[in-house]
Order: structure tokens, then C-alpha cells, then sequence
């Protein structure tokens, strides 16, 4: 009888005696890692971010590998882990042969949570045997996904103490905006053409979002949207941003575009990119230095005090787990198209 109490206690409490935390993700489906866990796959690039932030030791492997001009940013050691692909998103490279080869004890993602994504990582987990958590990846939300993920992972000092580090940053940014009455006109320039762009509610352009900013595609379907000269002509934004080199360097030489109000002004700024973007690319974390850049460019008296060298320096050394050189620094922040001259 006692025999049977006690198998009885341990089968009600899931293994809870066994130092397991159950953890409810943002898709409503419990996960419950194994009591100690020692290697994660993420499945995305935002959440290969927040993994490697919270316990670099325990990411095993990158969603791309590092290239050469991206590499330094990190410690050699980390740099250098192996190229997995992704389980999720566009260009999805990789299979549950993937996960399991790579001996992962938890898989996470970070991003959009709908039904459909929710239903992959139910089925990958059922297929692998492996906890699969799939997490919220707005930048209001990274807080909170950070916490969870410390939880799941066994780093719950680690994770707390990037996200009030990150909570803070975002109320300093949100402080700054506040008291801001006009807004400009802005429009996201994607991809070598510029004529990709994120419509309301797309998690490329939250940065804009997140500082009050009007986004000129704001009418546009939410989501990445392609869209014509023409219609860029009639929103005439004050001010382009844009991710891709190449679109920065055409836009100057392309005469169709110099009808544009930003381009007349000479409006066009580059997010940086190394070794994650600013703005986007990925939608992740790394956004937090972008709202810190656009705000700069878009509200300069609100933001006119921002050290954006100290501010690269902090968030690198907190998240890639090395601070960057001063060279380095030059680099990102005197690239041509960063900050207006």
C-alpha cells in the first residue's frame, strides 16, 4: 500500500520531485524540460539570441553559421559552433533528424505564436520526445520571454537580470517618446529593391511602433509587403530607413527615387547589421539598439543625450558576452548611411 502512495505522489506531481518547472509558453502549451538541461536548439535566429544570451554554453549550434565579418563579435569559442538551420520562418532549413542529431535536451523558439507555429512545435515535439517552447518575440515583450526561457532552462538568476536590464532600457526609451507631439512620416526600405516594407503590425517595423512613429505602409497588410515606386511616390515619407547596403547606395543614383521627400532631403539612413541588425534581420532582442538609433534620427532634441557607443558597448557585452572594441565601434557607427553627416 505505502508501495503504491508513493508511486501514486510522484506520477501527480508530473516529476515535479525531480527538479522539473513546468513552464506555460505563449502558444498556452505546457512545457516541461528535463530537470537539468545542458544543450537547447533554437529554432530561429531571435531565439539563438536569447538562448546564447541567457547561457552561451548551453546553445548548440547557430541557425546560420557566423561569417568572418561577424565572427569577432562574438568569443571564439561561441563564434564557432555549428551551423543547425532553422525549424522555423522562411527558408526553414532544417528536420527533426537535425534536432536529434544535435542532442538537444530542449528546443525554443522566439517570434510569432499563432496556430500554425504552435501546431509544428506540437508535432516536433511528439516526433523528437523533446520539449518545445515557443515564446512571444515583440520587443515588449522580450522581458518576459527572457524570464520563461530562464526558467525552462535552469538560469533564472542569468535571464532576470538581462531582462530588468532590458525592462529599464525600455521604459528610459519610452520616457523620451512621451512627451513627443509630431511624428514623422517614416518608411522601412527592405531588401536591394526598397520596395519591401512591413504593413501595420508587422514585427519588422515595431521599432517604428514602439517610438510612436508613423509608418508610411501602415495601410498595407500587416506582415513583409512588396510594393510599387508609385505608391512609395504618393506616401513621400520624410524620412527612409533601411537594413540593405545596396538599396542605400542605389538610392542616390536611381533618379526615380530622388522625387521622394527623404531623398531630396538627404533622409536615407542604413540600420547597422553587424553582427545582428539594428532595426530587423532578425526581428529579435537586437532591436533594442535600434530603437535607441532610430530614435535619434527621428527625435533628435528627445534623444539628443544618448551615448550611442556606450549603449552598443552595454548591450553587446550583456548579450554577445563580449564588448566590442573601439574599433569596432568606429566601424558600426561610421559606416556611410548610419548617422547623418
Amino acid at each position: 500500500m505505502i508501495r503504491f502512495l508513493i508511486f501514486s505522489v510522484l506520477a501527480l506531481s508530473g516529476g515535479a520531485c525531480f527538479g522539473q518547472t513546468a513552464v506555460i509558453d505563449a502558444s498556452g502549451r505546457e512545457i516541461r524540460p528535463p530537470a537539468k538541461v545542458e544543450r537547447v536548439y533554437a529554432a530561429g535566429p531571435p531565439a539563438s539570441l536569447l538562448v546564447f544570451a541567457i547561457a552561451p554554453d548551453k546553445l548548440v549550434g547557430w541557425t546560420r553559421a557566423m561569417r568572418d565579418n561577424e565572427a569577432p563579435f562574438f568569443p571564439d569559442r561561441y563564434a564557432r559552433l555549428p551551423e543547425l538551420g532553422r525549424l522555423t520562418g522562411r527558408g526553414n532549413t532544417a528536420n527533426v533528424e537535425v534536432v536529434l542529431n544535435a542532442k538537444a535536451e530542449l528546443i525554443v523558439d522566439v517570434g510569432s505564436t499563432g496556430a500554425t507555429l504552435a501546431s509544428l512545435a506540437s508535432q516536433v515535439q511528439e516526433q523528437t520526445r523533446i520539449p518545445y517552447g515557443l515564446f512571444d518575440g515583440r520587443i515588449e515583450s522580450t522581458p518576459g520571454t527572457l524570464r520563461a526561457l530562464g526558467r525552462l532552462m535552469g538560469n533564472e538568476r542569468e535571464a532576470e537580470g538581462l531582462a530588468a536590464w532590458y525592462e529599464n532600457e525600455l521604459k528610459e526609451a519610452r520616457r523620451r517618446v512621451a512627451g513627443v507631439k509630431e511624428h514623422p512620416l517614416v518608411y522601412y526600405g527592405r531588401s536591394a529593391s526598397g520596395l519591401q516594407t512591413g504593413g501595420k503590425g508587422s514585427i519588422n517595423v515595431e521599432v517604428l511602433e514602439v517610438l510612436g512613429a508613423r509608418n508610411a505602409a501602415a495601410g498595407a497588410r500587416p506582415g513583409l509587403v512588396t510594393v510599387s515606386f508609385e505608391q512609395v511616390i504618393l506616401w513621400d515619407p520624410e524620412i527612409i530607413l533601411t537594413t540593405d547596403p545596396n538599396y542605400w547606395k542605389s538610392v542616390w543614383t536611381d533618379a526615380r527615387w530622388r522625387a521622394v521627400k527623404a531623398v531630396a532631403a538627404k533622409r536615407v539612413y542604413l540600420s547597422p547589421h553587424l553582427p545582428f541588425g539594428w532595426f530587423d534581420f532578425p526581428p529579435g532582442a537586437n532591436r533594442l539598439l535600434g530603437l535607441w538609433w532610430t530614435g535619434k534620427l527621428l527625435y533628435p532634441q528627445a534623444f539628443r543625450d544618448v551615448d550611442l557607443r556606450a549603449k552598443t558597448a552595454e548591450f553587446h557585452r550583456l548579450f554577445y558576452h563580449r564588448e566590442p572594441t573601439a574599433a569596432q565601434l568606429d566601424a558600426l557607427l561610421g559606416e556611410p548611411g548610419v548617422l547623418p553627416h
